[in-house]
């Protein structure tokens, strides 16, 4: 029971510390005068990303790679699986151009190289995460340099300057609470795995990667309800090629990321590429550039199949 208040605690921290890091990024990006499609590509995409890339961080450092690569894998698979199936469900989203041009052949890309890295020797190690972050940085140059809309603008409706007492506090404490978070989410998630006798991927795969993608739901689901902007594809796959190249480029910096239960390199790891592949036909069948209930339910039929295969 505890464990599982350790894993509950750990995720409301991660999402009100991420939501907290995002407003006083922005501000300060609105303070420096920063054009907002740069926000959009850089700070807001950074700040979305800190729960997953602080639990990835501590998990290593603390000994427990399993998780900190579970984490982005199982976050890879809920962003398109769950999160994009759910919100296709709710409402139809027309694709853009931008999909086939750099958003979808960025995240394949991203995805075959970490595969090419961790397959064969079973570990990332630092010279291969700072690849990961230079790819991420040409990425970023080419979006900024070629395209006018951002593949993960997530600008957030209040991006208002705040004063600067306010614009610190947010920074100290969604830096706190995104450590605090990491704290208790990794502890409930290596009590639970221990608990139940399962390796600390399975946990990783499915409840910390879940946690960490709530966010994304709650935005789509959100944009949904209210009628608003359509929540765009290029966000949830600019938060995977993220999620790659800057979580785990950054945490292997760190701390070089060795695989411990080979599961993850058998099922996990095909599953997110398939998943990640999938997208290209239902984007381009039945009905051309546009994903619907349809298209919803296969993706969501699929990530209840990676489920019970990984708990089964």
């Amino acid at each position: 029971m505890q464990d599982i208040l350790f894993i509950i605690g750990g995720l409301v921290l991660l999402i009100l510390g991420g939501n907290w890091l995002l407003k006083a990024a922005v501000a300060m990006s609105l303070r420096l005068n920063i054009p907002k499609i740069v926000i959009g590509m850089t700070v807001v995409s950074f700040a979305t990303s800190a729960p997953e890339l602080i639990v990835s961080i501590n998990a290593a450092l603390e000994g427990f790679p399993d998780l900190a690569l579970g984490n982005v894998v199982g976050s890879n698979i809920a962003n398109l699986g769950l999160v994009l199936g759910i919100t296709i469900i709710l409402s139809n989203i027309d694709v853009n151009r931008s999909f086939y041009v750099t958003d979808w052949p960025v995240m394949m890309f991203a995805s075959a190289l970490f595969f090419g890295f961790i397959y064969f020797d079973g570990e990332i190690q630092r010279y291969e995460g700072l690849a990961m972050m230079v790819l991420l940085f040409l990425f970023l140059l080419y979006l900024l340099r070629f395209q006018k809309t951002a593949v993960v603008d997530e600008m957030p409706e209040d991006d208002l300057p705040l004063p600067l007492y306010k614009l610190l506090l947010y920074l100290v404490i969604g830096g706190a609470a995104l450590w605090g978070g990491s704290e208790l989410l990794i502890q409930g998630a290596v009590g639970l795995a221990t608990y139940y006798g399962v390796s600390e991927r399975i946990i990783a795969i499915t409840i910390v990667s879940v946690g960490t993608s709530i966010p994304e739901l709650a935005a789509s689901v959100i944009a949904v309800v209210k009628k608003e902007k359509a929540i765009s594809l290029g966000n949830l796959i600019g938060s995977n090629i993220f999620n790659i190249l800057a979580v785990l480029g950054i945490t292997a910096m760190i701390q070089p990321i060795k695989v411990m239960d080979q599961g993850l390199l058998s099922s996990d790891i095909f599953w997110m590429l398939g998943i990640s592949f999938l997208l290209l036909p239902l984007v381009f069948f039945p009905q051309r550039m546009r994903l619907g209930w349809k298209e919803g339910v296969i993706l969501l039929g699929s990530y209840a199949v990676f489920l019970y295969v990984t708990l089964i």
